[in-house]
């Protein structure tokens, strides 16, 4: 399943959780900081990695494994490298937390076209330049909205700002659906199919990345005002943080 793997609310209260109390703006110089190439972005309490070695791969996949077992997904599910996709990890004290893999339209297509190209192919045909998010899993003892939004908001940088995308897509299991909706402002796109590569329900949601980018301008980076707000984006960083990452992803390539 490509939608968020732990607790029908991921932010919610959740029994035996652990809340990592964060915030954006880490120093830039930091003494505890790793090397330069190590991380995409460096928090107080999680980092940001490209997981772009074998290594890294393996972590995630053991996240996701974990997680999807735990949801009755199989557990044989595996990041491997592709040239279409990237995939990033959270990680809390070396501990990774969280993951989700970007997937840019290519000439193989995106994995949602084995159950969904027909509405996929109608944003085709307009000149759309579509990507998907896949194997996203937040482990839930964990409580961090700006770890999860970090994830999010990388994934938009690449998306939007690197590869030019217009519109993103992401299949979920029908109780994540809402998360995605009133968090994110996700929509609906079909009704409800059993995607194989879990053997579970699943939708199809879609968010105009156009949407998003006027979400992180609005909001972006005021998580201290968010607190009657069920929205994601204001844990999201400041467009000015943005620019930062920004420049950051184009160095390390």
């Amino acid at each position: 399943m490509s939608g968020i793997s732990g607790p029908d609310d991921p932010l919610g209260p959740h029994e035996g959780s652990r809340v990592i109390s964060d915030g954006h703006a880490q120093p830039d110089n930091d003494p505890q900081a790793g090397p330069v190439d190590d991380f995409v972005i460096e928090q107080k309490n999680f980092k940001i990695r490209l997981a772009d070695t074998e290594k890294g791969r393996n972590s995630a996949s053991m996240l996701i494994n974990k997680m999807y077992q735990w949801r009755g997904y199989g557990g044989g599910h595996q990041v491997r490298q592709h040239p279409s996709r990237l995939t990033l990890t959270a990680s809390d004290h070396e501990r990774v937390i969280g993951t989700v893999t970007l997937g840019i339209d290519s000439g193989e297509g995106l994995l949602a076209d084995e159950i969904f190209r027909p509405e996929v192919d109608s944003f085709r045909a307009r000149g759309r330049k579509v990507c998907e998010m896949t194997k996203l899993a937040f482990d839930p003892d964990i409580r961090s909205k700006f770890a999860l939004a970090s994830l999010f908001h990388i994934i938009f940088i690449y998306g939007r700002r690197i590869h030019g995308c217009t519109d993103v897509f992401i299949e979920v299991n029908p109780r994540h659906r809402r998360f995605y909706e009133s968090m994110l402002g996700f929509k609906r796109q079909s009704e409800i199919r059993t995607n194989p590569r879990v053997n579970a329900p699943a939708y199809l949601l879609w968010a105009d990345l156009d949407y998003v980018e006027e979400q992180i301008q609005i909001h972006g980076g005021s998580s201290d005002r968010a607190a009657h707000t069920r929205s994601l984006y204001p844990f999201f960083f400041s467009p000015r943080e943005e620019a930062g990452i920004h420049q950051r992803l184009l160095a390390i390539g």
